[in-house]
């Protein structure tokens, strides 16, 4: 029978385990404390619990940290790490590191429900839920973890599809028994799916990112088949309701595709949307995947669309183009594993 993984658990959860066993109560934040702190990978390294309650534990729980499958390096230092998560289940996380910052993009889902037109990822539906271990197994277990300054949840999935794993791989990150890092280190990147939206402003302090990519909702619905339930409109009206000029960044990430939405006129229809909303817009070049007919543009194209927007108002940046010689798009390397396995 195969043994339950410790990380990934909550405090709360820890405690349940520790009754559960017989063990003391305050047994439980040692075992977060090793876990989350000192990043044991075995129960045997956990040596302020007595040799008779490792052993306890040792017949039903392992501490389940396990190691990336495959590592791709860019020349640009960007790493992408393939993780197997059931029979011929891949996903990925990618490690970024910059001048003073170091991010890691986190995976949430095998494959997507959201179906984007752009994303590899949605090219292989949906297959499943990360368990809150998937998840904090990507951040914990690469080499560089202990370098890493950011989380973005912007890898393969949609977290609020998985919401319930994903905040409490959030809590484990800022809990003062878990990482203790600050929310401000950490942003979800979401199409907008209402009832979760508002359930993690509510219960997380972390940054968010909408997916917008067309002010137009006839062709974001095109290019983001979630739009038919989850409009661009309603999600705005719903984030108008919420104070963003404080310690959380409220942020839209929009992709510019040659002749589709990279003229003028599409940044006029931004400004109009998002007026009154204390945001600011990231736009991002389109690396192409396999198959579709969208292109991206040229940076002066991007210059001229991020100057027009910052000159009425909304705060926008470029982001940095990074490992485009390693299956750059999201989901394109698990895609590659999972149709070699086949």
């Amino acid at each position: 029978m195969s043994k339950i993984p410790l990380l990934g658990l909550t405090l709360n959860e820890l405690n349940q385990v520790v009754k559960n066993v017989g063990m003391p109560t305050f047994s439980a934040k040692q075992i977060a404390h090793w876990l989350y702190v000192k990043r044991v990978h075995s129960i045997d390294e956990m040596t302020n619990l007595s040799q008779k309650h490792r052993e306890m534990l040792n017949t039903s729980y392992e501490v389940g940290l396990y190691a990336p499958a495959e590592a791709m390096r860019s020349k640009d230092g960007t790493i992408k790490y393939l993780f197997q998560v059931g029979d011929k289940q891949f996903v990925e996380s990618v490690y970024i590191p910059d001048t003073e910052r170091a991010t890691l993009c986190v995976s949430s889902q095998v494959g997507c429900k959201m179906n984007c037109l752009f994303c590899m990822t949605g090219k292989q539906g949906f297959t499943a839920n990360l368990t809150t271990n998937a998840i904090i197994n990507q951040i914990m277990s690469i080499p560089e973890s202990s370098l890493l300054t950011n989380i973005v949840m912007m890898g393969m999935g949609e977290p609020l599809d998985n919401l319930d794993n994903v905040l409490k791989a959030l809590e484990i990150m800022t809990a003062p028994w878990g990482f203790a890092w600050s929310p401000k280190r950490i942003t979800l990147s979401t199409v907008g799916l209402h009832k979760g939206l508002e359930r993690f402003i509510q219960e997380s302090e972390c940054h968010l990112a909408i997916s917008l990519h067309s002010p137009i909702p006839a062709q974001r619905k095109l290019l983001m088949p979630a739009e038919k339930a989850f409009s661009i409109s309603e999600v705005v009206s719903l984030l108008k309701n919420y104070d963003w000029s404080k310690q959380r960044r409220l942020s839209f990430e929009y992709i510019i595709f040659k002749g589709i939405n990279d003229t003028l006129p599409y940044a006029k229809e931004i400004i109009k949307l998002l007026r009154g909303l204390d945001c600011r817009i990231n736009l991002i070049r389109f690396h192409a995947i396999p198959n579709v007919d969208l292109h991206g543009v040229e940076m002066e194209e991007m210059v001229k669309f991020r100057d027009y927007l910052t000159k009425h108002g909304i705060f926008t940046s470029i982001r940095a183009s990074r490992g485009e010689d390693i299956f750059a798009a999201c989901g394109m390397l698990s895609t590659a594993k999972r149709e070699q396995r086949d």
